[in-house]
């Protein structure tokens, strides 16, 4: 294993092999071996990279166990296809910490910023676009409980493609801006595998699977997978909640306090009129618990939420996706992501959207 530069804080690490000793080491424990984000290079029978992420939060380890279980496969072999792979924030896994207090998201600044962490980000979209990829992949898990399911940013047919090969549930979203897969959807096709829980082995499993079908694959085909054949949603909508409001889970007193089980409803509809909350006196829709970001950056949390004798209920049928109980992932990232289902006319070679605005079909 060589290292090509030196280590600072503005450039990753770049290697051309994964020694033995470090594909022996779990996620939490690299830390050993490297002192930041990593940019690896795998030299392939095919020279057009597959660009795969891993470990861009800390505590979602399934990526780097797709990579052990790949590189375990072909061991002295040489792989179909080159690999470049970016192991992101090393930091935070040794503390199995989605990010540390000090750092920003990893996953928040592939678009810029003024963190040195951004620097490092920067370096690593340089090095891709100095080659033509062939595809990227981003390998996340989930804090709550959530079907697998790929997340892409552009309704092309090797997109659309690339997410039916994972799962039959696929999630379009333009929002957050800064994420991965939205960088590199301008270089090569890109998707995001989100893979369940950590410790979820058909997870892992599943990635692994896809992963090595996407080092085998030659060319995309020219026409997107059948309408009947994938689930496709839109991510309409991100519900925030302000750090200084006290919340449950559990049923227990607080400024909201959310019903239990409340993530066992990610990709399910909830009607209308549904309760999904208590509330503290003192919030109304014109002074409401937390906020609804729209892709416009609008607030619409009177459309979608309401405030009615202490309780929250929802306005209209909704959709969640990314629920998440874990009270740290709900002030560093949001309570969850509304969608809508998604219709679009898929032509041979090019996909049309067709669908209504959310605000005007409900």
């Amino acid at each position: 294993m060589s290292k090509t530069t030196k280590p600072d804080s503005v450039t990753p690490y770049r290697l051309d092999a994964l020694s033995d000793e470090l594909l022996a080491l779990p996620s939490h424990q690299l830390h050993k071996v490297l002192n930041g984000p990593t940019l690896v290079t795998l030299q392939g029978i095919r020279s057009e990279p597959l660009f795969l992420t891993v470990l861009l939060h800390g505590n979602e380890d399934t990526g780097w166990r797709v990579v052990q279980n790949l590189l375990a496969q072909y061991g002295k072999q040489k792989l179909p296809r080159t690999l470049m792979l970016f192991i992101g924030n090393v930091r935070a896994a040794r503390y199995r910490k989605r990010k540390l207090q000090s750092q920003p998201d990893f996953n928040r600044i592939w678009d810029g910023g003024d963190e040195a962490e951004v620097a490092v980000i920067a370096e690593v979209v340089k090095e891709a676009t100095r080659h033509r990829l062939f595809a990227s992949i981003d390998i996340h898990n989930n804090s709550g409980l959530n079907p697998h399911y790929a997340c892409i940013n552009r309704l092309a047919p090797e997109f659309l493609y690339m997410a039916r090969k994972f799962s039959r549930s696929v999630v379009y979203f333009v929002r957050p801006r800064g994420v991965q897969s939205i960088t590199f959807s301008g270089l090569c096709p890109a998707v995001t595998l989100e893979c369940g829980q950590p410790g979820d082995e058909y997870g892992v499993q599943r990635a692994t699977r896809f992963v090595d079908e996407m080092l085998k694959l030659e060319h995309f085909p020219e026409h997107a997978p059948d309408a009947g054949d994938i689930d496709l949603f839109h991510t309409v909508a991100t519900v925030k909640i302000p750090h200084e409001r006290v919340i449950s889970f559990d049923g227990s007193a607080a400024q909201v306090s959310f019903i239990p089980g409340l993530e066992t409803l990610n990709f399910e509809e909830i009607p209308a009129d549904t309760i999904i909350a208590t509330l503290a006196d003192g919030f109304s829709d014109t002074n409401p618990p937390f906020h609804v970001w729209a892709e416009s950056g609008e607030d619409i949390f009177g459309e979608v939420f309401g405030c009615e004798g202490g309780r929250l209920l929802t306005r209209r049928a909704l959709i969640p996706s990314m629920l998440t109980t874990s009270i740290p992932i709900v002030r560093q990232d949001c309570l969850c992501y509304l969608m809508e289902p998604y219709q679009i006319a898929w032509g041979e070679k090019t996909v049309h959207d067709t669908r209504h605005a959310w605000r005007a079909a409900n």
